[in-house]
C-alpha cells in the first residue's frame, strides 16, 4: 500500500509537470476557463431585443398610430412605413424587418362601431427563438389594445372597472428575479468547460504517451496499469478544479455577479466526482485515438449526444418520451441539475444526494469500461 501510494504521488508530479511543458494544452485551458466563459455570458442573449418593425398603415387614423405606438423599445424598434403591400415580402426576405404589422383601412371606423376587425403581423421566423418571441410580445400588444377598445366600447370606465370582480395573475419568479441570462449562459458555459477538459486533457496526455512511445516504457515498469493511469486522471482533475476556481472567482462572481447561495465546497466536491465520470470516457477514447487530432474529432462525436441530453438546450419535458428516459445516462444532466441547485437555489445535499449518487454510479461503469478496455489493449 505505501509503494503504491508513492507511486501514485510521484506519477501525479509528473504528469502536473508534463502538463506545464504543453503550451498548447496551457493555453486553450486558461481561455477556456475565462475567455469563453466570459464570451457565452456577454454576448449571447435568447430576449427579444430592438427587433425591426415596419408598418403598413392603410388606415392612417388616430387609433393606428395609437396601436403602433404600443410597440416600442426595449422589445420593438420602429424602422418606417411600408407604402405598397409588394414591399412586404421584399424586405421579410432581405433581412430590413423582423416583424412587419399590417392594419387594414376602415381600422377605426370599425371599431368605433363595435364591428369586428383583423389586424395581421407578419414574422420573419428563420430565428425561431426571436421570432417565437417577437409574435407573443406582438399578440399581447394588440390582445391588451383591443381589451382596452372593447372595454371603452361598453362604457366601463376604471372607477366601474374596479368594483367589478377580476382575477389577478401575481407571478412570483424564484431564484432568478430578474430573469438575467448571463446568469445562466455564464454558469451553463462554465460547466460545458468542464465537460469537454474533463474528456479531453486526460485523454490527451495518454495519448501524447502513445506518439511519444513513453506508454511501452510505462508498461514494462513495476506499476500497474491502475498506476500508470489514476495519476493522470488525478493531475488533470487538479488542473480543471484549479481552472473550475479561476472561472468561478474571476469571471462569474465579480463580471456576471451570480450569487452563490450555496455551499461551494459541496460544488467542487461534485465536480471532482463528476470529472471522474468523464474522465472513464477519456480513458475509453484514449485506447481509440492515435493522436492528438483523433481526440479531439471523438470528444465531439461524444460532447454533443451528451449536450442534447442535458437539458442545458432544451428541457427534458418538452423531450419526446424515449429522448426524455436517455437523459437519466446522461452524467452532464445531474451535474447541471446539482450545480444550478447550489448556485441558484441554496440546496444542500439533503435534496441533490439523489442526483449526486446517480452520477456517480455512471461514473464508476464509465472508468471501468475504460479500464477494461486500457488493460485489453495494453495488458
Amino acid at each position: 500500500m505505501k509503494f503504491m501510494l508513492n507511486h501514485l504521488r510521484v506519477m501525479t508530479i509528473k504528469e502536473l509537470i508534463q502538463f506545464t511543458r504543453d503550451i498548447f494544452l496551457m493555453i486553450a485551458t486558461i481561455y477556456f476557463f475565462t475567455f469563453d466563459i466570459y464570451i457565452a455570458g456577454s454576448g449571447t442573449s435568447l430576449s427579444l431585443h430592438n427587433a425591426i418593425l415596419r408598418v403598413h398603415d392603410s388606415d392612417r387614423s388616430a387609433l393606428s398610430r395609437e396601436l403602433v405606438s404600443r410597440f416600442h423599445q426595449p422589445y420593438f424598434r420602429l424602422k418606417g412605413e411600408v407604402l405598397d403591400e409588394k414591399q412586404i415580402t421584399p424586405l421579410l426576405d432581405k433581412g430590413k424587418a423582423m416583424v412587419i404589422l399590417d392594419i387594414p383601412p376602415h381600422f377605426q371606423e370599425n371599431l368605433a362601431s363595435g364591428y369586428h376587425t383583423d389586424v395581421q403581423m407578419l414574422v420573419d421566423t428563420s430565428n425561431s427563438v426571436l421570432g417565437f418571441l417577437a409574435s407573443s410580445y406582438g399578440g399581447q400588444i394588440i390582445s391588451s389594445f383591443s381589451r382596452e377598445i372593447g372595454m371603452k366600447n361598453m362604457g366601463l370606465t376604471e372607477d366601474r372597472l374596479e368594483q367589478a370582480p377580476v382575477v389577478q395573475d401575481n407571478h412570483r419568479v424564484f431564484y432568478n428575479p430578474n430573469q438575467n441570462e448571463e446568469w445562466f449562459m455564464s454558469l451553463s458555459e462554465l460547466l460545458t468547460v468542464i465537460t469537454v477538459l474533463s474528456m479531453v486533457l486526460p485523454a490527451a496526455v495518454m495519448v501524447r504517451e502513445k506518439e511519444r512511445g513513453t506508454i511501452e516504457q510505462l508498461l514494462v515498469s513495476p506499476i500497474s496499469g491502475f498506476e500508470i493511469i489514476f495519476p493522470k486522471i488525478l493531475a488533470m482533475t487538479l488542473v480543471i478544479l484549479i481552472g473550475t476556481a479561476a472561472g468561478v472567482f474571476l469571471v462569474i462572481k465579480p463580471i456576471f455577479h451570480i450569487p452563490i447561495r450555496g455551499s461551494l465546497f459541496l460544488f467542487f466536491v461534485t465536480t471532482v466526482l463528476y470529472v471522474f465520470t468523464s474522465s472513464g470516457i477519456a480513458i475509453f477514447i484514449s485506447t481509440i485515438a492515435k493522436n492528438l487530432s483523433q481526440v479531439m474529432m471523438l470528444v465531439i462525436l461524444i460532447m454533443f449526444p451528451l449536450l442534447f441530453l442535458s437539458g442545458s438546450w432544451t428541457p427534458p419535458e418538452a423531450m419526446p418520451g424515449w429522448l426524455k428516459t436517455m437523459t437519466n445516462f446522461s452524467p452532464l444532466y445531474y451535474f447541471i441539475e446539482s450545480s444550478y441547485g447550489i448556485f441558484l437555489k441554496g440546496v444542500g445535499l439533503n435534496i441533490l444526494w439523489s442526483k449526486i449518487l446517480k452520477m456517480t454510479t455512471l461514473g464508476l461503469v464509465v472508468f471501468s469500461v475504460g479500464m477494461w478496455r486500457f488493460r485489453k489493449q495494453f495488458g
